[in-house]
């Protein structure tokens, strides 16, 4: 039985708020694709979103916490007999191990924990079978995955969300809808799909790319890439080397790439030495 006090029953290591406002959970219903692909749900919780996606869809949900499970299990039981719902208990991630959550096409659909938001987000971009993702995360988390180029927010996050389809916030939660309520506000996130790429190379590039946001994009990858090549690579495409990463589109980032992957620098960029070797002298003074 579910402890009557939520906030002290939400355990602090799986990031537990739940949401128990029901505007915002009908909002959430109503923001979905329309069409009729099964739902993937993850972290239910208390089950609230549950009862209105199992209305309208099959689900299936995946909860980390062995509390929960056995709440769900009961609450759920005539969904689960009757085929409308499936629970499967565990960590979301080692399923994700296969390179696919679901073995059909399915939406993803979550009130998200944000301590792992962002990793479960970036594995539904590279799910070949999840066609949209629409999940309640972190504003500040939601705006870096759906700015646009230009824009400060606009990140590696930005361009992966973008690359794979197109990103937006459909509204804004207050703390006070969760219990017990988060520091910071929330915001739902949709992203529908129209392509679906894995490739580690490109983010990595991004990574380099967006590693210093205020500095020179130029600046940022002549940390791994020959400086003479990245120049003349500015100039064949018309960019000026002044750029800040937020100020270059998502397509430009793809030609950018793929003009330098081939070229990558294998040496640890100065940055990264420099602090190796005050590592280093630390040790020896000790």
């Amino acid at each position: 039985m579910i402890h009557k006090d939520l906030a002290d029953f939400a355990e602090k290591k799986f990031g537990q708020n739940f949401l128990k406002n029901n505007t915002y959970i009908h909002k959430i219903i109503q923001s979905m694709p329309d069409d009729s692909l099964k739902v993937a749900e993850i972290g239910p919780g208390l089950g609230d979103l549950t009862k209105e996606l199992v209305k309208v869809r099959n689900v299936t949900a995946f909860e980390v916490d062995k509390r929960l499970c056995e709440h769900l299990n009961s609450e759920f039981k005539e969904a689960i007999h009757n085929g409308r719902f499936e629970l499967r208990c565990g960590d979301v991630l080692e399923r994700w191990e296969s390179g696919k959550l679901l073995d059909e096409p399915y939406h993803l659909v979550a009130n998200l924990p944000y301590y792992i938001a962002t990793n479960i987000i970036l594995k539904a971009l590279k799910d070949e079978h999840c066609r949209s993702i629409l999940v309640m995360i972190q504003k500040e988390v939601a705006e870096k995955f759906a700015a646009k180029a230009g824009e400060k927010a606009f990140s590696a996050l930005s361009v992966l969300a973008d690359t794979a389809g197109s990103a937006s916030i459909c509204f804004e939660v207050e703390p006070e809808a969760f219990i017990p309520p988060p520091k910071v506000t929330s915001a739902v996130l949709l992203i529908e799909k129209n392509e679906t790429r894995d490739d580690e190379g490109f983010e990595a590039f991004l990574r380099v790319a967006f590693a210093q946001p205020r500095k020179k994009l130029s600046k940022n990858l002549t940390a791994r890439f020959p400086k003479a090549l990245v120049a003349e690579t500015f100039i064949q495409q018309g960019l000026d080397s002044n750029l800040r990463p937020h100020e270059v589109g998502t397509s430009m980032y793809h030609h950018l790439y793929n003009a330098l992957k081939d070229n990558l620098d294998e040496r640890e960029p100065k940055q990264r030495r420099s602090k190796a070797r005050s590592a280093n002298t630390e040790k020896q003074k000790t």
